[in-house]
């Protein structure tokens, strides 16, 4: 930190994600003073699983935070902490200690736990209780998973946190967990009350004692920063650190999002579309929490593709060899020869629909069996068509998602945010299949910048409603005619495969089973 210029307030945004953790340093006037990120990779040891290690997350937390913290002369008054959604949040002792890796919400394990539920406990009863329903995405048939195929470590667990709960009590030495995540772990919280629902946890067989007592909201201060922590990131000791949320909650609060109706799409390894409404309504099967500003009395309720970016890494790391070879040889990203060829394809591909289930997929169709197809392959196609393909199929999957609530309001722009921002392709795709304008953020920062927001809020630099100096929003694409009706005969043949595919999806998912099962003989 300089100590020749001028001191200006600030605050430190943090967002842990799936494949990177981001920290943002921002002044109260919404400038971006610094940003830093480190990355790592989720671990994939079978078909469906998806975990990480919570040491991993707290030394990229730490590393770049302690490198924003240096950026500019700056008094850092407040630290927030977003985080991926935790699925069955962190089983840690009753020293906090992490007892096995986190199974993050791409893992698909629990489905004979969701059998279990469905078979054991009135479901009807748990959907009016949480607002959410019952699926392997969900965080607390993850933790059932646990109970049963990990005893020994379901026995030493205390409790069961949220990774930006972990790294915040890391940090503070203080356990709390805010409401937004408390209520995606769906199952065991009551949406209405906003606390944890004893009667879902004693239903489920899950002991209460599991869950923290404390609770709070987005914007409340936690604690402040450990003497010896505060030291490692050159930061003073006491520095505030504010609760945070759910990366996709944030993100969209990032964008401006206050009032009912209006729509954020992040798309970075997964998609998450999401929307503000006053009550859960499960029976849309869409997912729902408290917001992460108001949250008492607004509820955030958005449904999301599994895969999206995660699709795009795939194909590329998969298939594009050539591309990738080219971009290091220019000095080029990879990504912008693949844009530069899917541009030459007209929308629709051909006649190419890519169905992107490549984790089973969450909602509309909640099926962790679902997986990933291509449909109409032609000698004709080239690893162009296939990759404008995914594209599309991305577009689709989030229109699939915003017509289940289609009698709702919308406004009449969506804004989207993410890595998908950066891809005019993807965009314009985006405008043209969902029938919306599409804006993006010109402040490349999302979740994070959102994070630094609520920190802000938590100690007083700013209101919630204090965003226009925060946030830029940049119109990217319209819909366009030709285009529109060339997509919408892909997106009718898309909505109408997966229920066609279904049983072959499923046969396809247990021989991929049998296949595992004779490798670990």
């Amino acid at each position: 930190m300089s100590t020749g210029a001028a001191m200006v307030d600030a605050v430190i945004g943090v967002d842990i994600g799936t494949q990177s953790t981001k920290a943002v340093l921002v002044a109260a006037d919404g400038a971006i003073l610094g940003q830093a990120s480190r990355a790592y990779a989720p671990d994939t040891p079978r078909p469906n699983w998806a975990e990480q290690h919570a040491g991993v997350w707290l030394a990229a937390v730490e590393q770049a935070v302690a490198e924003v913290a240096q950026m500019a002369a700056a008094e850092v008054k407040a630290i927030c902490v977003s985080s991926l959604y935790g699925g069955s949040g962190i089983p840690v002792d009753s020293a906090i200690e992490p007892l096995h890796p986190c199974l993050i919400w791409m893992d698909r394990r629990a489905e004979a736990q969701v059998t279990w539920v469905e078979r054991t406990v009135d479901v009807e009863r748990l959907r009016a209780v949480t607002g959410n329903g019952v699926n392997s995405y969900y965080g607390f048939t993850k933790m059932l998973w646990l109970r049963e195929e990990r005893p020994e470590v379901w026995g030493r667990t205390a409790y069961l946190l949220p990774p930006n709960a972990w790294v915040i009590h890391r940090l503070t030495g203080q356990l709390a967990v805010d409401h937004c995540s408390a209520g995606n772990i769906g199952g065991v919280y009551d949406i209405a009350a906003r606390g944890w629902s004893g009667e879902m946890l004693d239903g489920l067989g899950i002991p209460r004692r599991m869950m923290p007592e404390r609770l709070v909201q987005s914007t409340d201060i936690v604690g402040g920063l450990l003497s010896s922590v505060a030291a490692r990131l050159g930061l003073p000791n006491g520095v505030p650190v504010v609760a945070g949320g759910v990366d996709a909650a944030i993100a969209t609060y990032a964008a401006g999002v206050t009032e009912p109706g209006e729509q954020v799409a992040m798309i970075g390894t997964s998609m998450c579309w999401g929307t503000i409404a006053p009550a859960a309504d499960a029976s849309l099967g869409l997912v729902s929490m408290p917001y992460v500003v108001n949250g008492g009395r607004d509820l955030y309720v958005f449904g999301g593709a599994s895969t999206a970016g995660a699709c795009v890494s795939w194909f590329r790391e998969q298939f594009c060899q050539a591309e990738m070879a080219a971009g290091r040889e220019r000095g080029t990203d990879p990504h912008v020869l693949l844009e530069q060829a899917a541009a030459a394809i007209a929308p629709g591909s051909d006649g190419l629909v890519f169905l992107p289930y490549l984790m089973g997929e969450r909602s509309p169709i909640w099926d962790g069996d679902a997986s990933g197809a291509f449909i109409g392959l032609n000698l004709f196609h080239t690893r162009a068509h296939l990759y404008r393909a995914v594209l599309e199929g991305v577009a689709y999957a989030l229109r699939h998602n915003m017509e289940a609530i289609s009698g709702a309001r919308l406004s009449e722009r969506l804004i989207v945010v993410g890595g998908a921002a950066r891809s005019d392709v993807w965009m314009q795709t985006i405008a043209d299949v969902t029938g919306f304008a599409v804006w993006t953020i010109r402040e490349d920062v999302e979740a994070a910048l959102g994070a630094a927001r609520l920190g802000a809020i938590g100690v007083g630099l700013i209101g919630v409603e204090d965003r226009d100096a925060w946030i830029t929003l940049v119109e990217r694409a319209v819909p366009e005619r030709g285009a529109a009706a060339r997509l919408e005969a892909g997106y009718r043949v898309y909505a109408g495969l997966y229920p066609q595919l279904r049983g072959s999806m499923h046969a396809l998912s247990a021989m991929r089973g049998q296949g595992e099962r004779q490798q670990l003989r």
